[in-house]
């Protein structure tokens, strides 16, 4: 083991700058992927913002939708038919007829 740390120190003695630059490499490559703007940093909040735009335009589908209905809901026309096919109202000297299937 002595042998090992003896040539790792003869190595940093006889090229410090080789040594440095690979260390600054290293670090650079770590710094550039683990930061907190780094590359998988990134790679995440992508996915995540792909995943929220889909969100989001299911969601416009919904309103929109909604908005439809809600328009449709406050015709005159809709309310009468609403009234007649859900709660079997009538006008005064209609006859009612249900018809249920089997």
């Amino acid at each position: 083991m002595k042998k090992i740390i003896k040539k790792f120190w003869e190595y940093i003695r006889s090229r410090p700058k080789n040594f440095f630059f690979r260390v600054a490499v290293v670090l650079f490559v770590f710094w550039l992927l683990f930061d907190d703007y780094g590359i998988i940093k990134r790679i995440r909040m992508e996915a995540e913002y792909r995943t929220l735009l889909d969100r989001q335009k299911i969601e416009q589908g919904k309103m929109m939708d909604n908005e439809s209905r809600i328009r449709y809901a406050l015709e005159p026309d809709s309310i009468e038919k609403a009234s007649r096919e859900r709660y079997n109202f009538r006008k005064p000297g209609e006859t009612l007829f249900i018809i249920r299937e089997k």
